[in-house]
């Protein structure tokens, strides 16, 4: 039996957007091809991790995918003349279905399927309408979609990027723009860029899955952003303003009064920003720096600091 896509992810059927989130974020970092250069295993488990959150991820697919298989999931792909077919042919094992082609209730094979279901052409035409497959009547067909990939830098996945992509066939570049907000994992379609058609139809679309990079200071985590800020000792006990890079720019923070490392402030809205959808917040989380050189006078500043404090800094360690 075919694995379904939920025992790709990993997940039950039953599972939330958010639990299949969760569990795609969590594999596709895994098995990145970065993180596994060479490893064709992984590279395909990878592609098979993006093709179940594609269909996952999207409520309308899903819903597709889970009423029709991965059938309901082709292009041209017609839901309710398959839900029509499937009544009429219920009914026909029930002995429902009176005067040989009709529903009993006004619908008729003819209204779904022309021709075809009076014996003009033969049942393949029949279940090409149904499934979106070319008949001979149908005339001539789109190209095969087809599948790449683009690895892209945080920021420009952030900010959104233009790249320029070179036909294998040495046909003129193509200008792609990848929109602001893109993540790991991200479709882009591209139309008319695929395969070939058979008989002289339009060329197939090319779906572009995007790779983002890691990024050595910010992490991300839907549309919030992390960021593990470092601040001086003074700076931390006395408080301060400093500044803080965010995907608009530089922008002034204060540092409240005796901070500890590992304390967070948010900034609404300076996450990630999509279309449509409300930009997510940053959270700077502080992280104290010790100095680090060995002057005299900076030695006798820690004896000075030491005799100062007093508290028991681990006195709340306990097993």
């Amino acid at each position: 039996m075919a694995e379904s896509f939920y025992d790709v992810l990993g997940v039950p059927k039953t599972a939330e957007a958010d639990a299949i989130k969760k569990a795609y974020r969590k594999l596709a970092k895994d098995l990145h091809p970065d993180k596994n250069p060479g490893n064709k295993k992984k590279e395909d488990h990878f592609k098979k991790v993006n093709q179940a959150f594609d269909a996952l991820g999207d409520p309308k697919k899903r819903a597709l995918y889970d009423e029709f298989g991965e059938e309901g999931l082709r292009e041209g792909f017609d839901a309710e003349k398959v839900r029509a077919y499937k009544q009429w042919s219920t009914q026909q094992g029930a002995g429902g279905a009176r005067g040989g082609d009709g529903f009993g209730q006004g619908v008729r094979l003819e209204d779904l399927f022309g021709n075809a279901a009076r014996g003009g052409s033969d049942a393949g035409d029949v279940f090409g309408d149904l499934f979106g497959r070319a008949s001979r009547k149908r005339g001539p067909m789109k190209g095969q979609d087809l599948e790449s990939e683009v690895t892209i830098d945080f920021a420009s996945a952030l900010r959104g990027t233009t790249i320029e992509l070179r036909s294998r066939g040495g046909g003129a570049p193509v200008t792609v723009r990848i929109p602001a907000g893109a993540d790991e994992g991200s479709r882009v379609r591209i139309a008319g860029q695929g395969g070939p058609s058979p008989n002289a139809g339009p060329p197939g679309d090319l779906i572009l899955v995007t790779h983002v990079e890691p990024h050595p200071n910010f992490r991300r985590e839907g549309d919030d952003l992390h960021l593990t800020l470092p601040v001086t000792i003074a700076e931390a006990y006395k408080g301060a303003k400093v500044k803080v890079p965010t995907i608009d720019g530089s922008v002034a923070m204060k540092v409240p009064p005796k901070s500890q490392s590992g304390s967070v402030v948010r900034l609404r809205g300076k996450g990630v920003a999509r279309k449509g959808h409300e930009a997510g917040d940053l959270y700077v989380h502080f992280e104290v720096q010790i100095p680090t050189g060995s002057d005299a006078k900076l030695v006798e500043l820690m004896d000075e600091l030491e005799k100062i404090q007093t508290e028991d800094v681990r006195a709340k360690i306990a097993l």
